[in-house]
């Protein structure tokens, strides 16, 4: 069947039966930004909703391809079928991923119970792909039980992955700032566990004791859940097995506490806000809408207009 004669229906059958060609299809029209976005997505929708969406983050240099790699490893020990979406930095001449080959995780590639995939960052600020929510539907749709976001290690900007996971894994190590620097970074308002990686290292255990004593501050209300400092040597595996079991325990406790349904709720308002101001921009632009919000720019740096009234006038051109 051709490509152009295939729908979104066929395809997302073919990656519930676990084809590799049909997910990678899927996951290519929405980072290509094809017509048939809105026919894929409602073709998705109904099967989505069951993986565990792990994100993982942390800055350049802390080992996240590596703890991904061994993540994945002792998860399929576990018999869990394992999504990988890896977003990297984007070429500059084809804006394509630069890690494409990814090569530290060369060793699953063969395994049918793994899909990876790299995806470019194309410039987006906040670590992920603006396509990353979607292509998490296409990995949840097609079946895998935990869908691993590996992001771009671009700094504080990585705040953005906590919106789109389940379960928040952030990644240090030492030799890259203390657990001081890790709250200048807001990174204690969007991990659920943390992971101190390459903790062979010298400095590893005061890394982990700085950041115990800056969450022990942050601690949250009764009930919360309590968030583990783990640490980690993803080159060999030692400590991932707990980091796995920690992701196991963190995504019961938020069943549990509802807490797993408020945050897909807000993720799922996100993105409809976000598609619907996509959509307005498109709108004015069809209807000659730069012209008329280059006039009310003007008319509002003269101090003929305010700009609340300015915004209702292009809401409503």
């Amino acid at each position: 069947m051709s490509r152009r004669a295939e729908s979104a229906t066929d395809l997302v059958a073919r990656a519930r039966d676990g084809e590799s060609r049909a997910i990678a299809r899927l996951i290519s029209l929405i980072e290509d930004e094809s017509p048939r976005l809105r026919e894929v997505t409602a073709a998705l929708a109904p099967h989505t909703g069951r993986a565990h969406v792990v994100g993982l983050t942390g800055a350049p240099g802390v080992g996240k391809s590596t703890s991904t790699n061994a993540l994945v490893a002792a998860l399929r020990a576990d018999g869990r079928r394992v999504g990988v979406l890896a977003v990297d930095p984007s070429s500059p001449f084809s804006g394509g991923a630069l890690l494409g080959d990814r090569i530290r995780m060369g060793e699953h590639a063969l395994d049918e119970g793994v899909y990876i995939r790299s995806m470019a960052a194309r410039g987006h600020l906040g670590g992920l792909s603006w396509s990353t929510p979607q292509a998490v539907r296409v990995l949840d749709a097609a079946g895998f039980d935990v869908v691993l976001v590996e992001t771009v290690g671009v700094g504080q900007s990585e705040v953005e992955v906590a919106g789109l996971a389940d379960t928040t894994v952030v990644l240090l190590a030492p030799g890259l700032g203390d657990g001081i620097q890790a709250a200048k970074a807001g990174i204690l308002e969007i991990g659920d566990v943390y992971v101190v990686n390459k903790a062979d290292r010298d400095g590893a255990a005061q890394v982990a004791r700085d950041l115990r004593s800056a969450l022990a501050l942050a601690e949250r209300e009764e009930g919360a859940w309590r968030r583990p400092v783990l640490k980690t040597v993803a080159q060999t595996g030692d400590g991932v097995e707990a980091v796995v079991t920690a992701l196991g325990e963190h995504h019961t406790w938020s069943i549990e506490s509802g807490e797993l349904g408020r945050r897909r709720e807000r993720r799922a308002r996100a993105e409809i806000e976000a598609i619907a101001v996509a959509a307005l921009r498109s709108r004015w632009a069809d209807l000659g809408g730069h012209t008329e919000l280059a006039t009310l720019a003007a008319a509002v740096a003269a101090g003929e207009i305010d700009p609340y009234a300015a915004a209702d006038r292009l809401i409503h051109s």
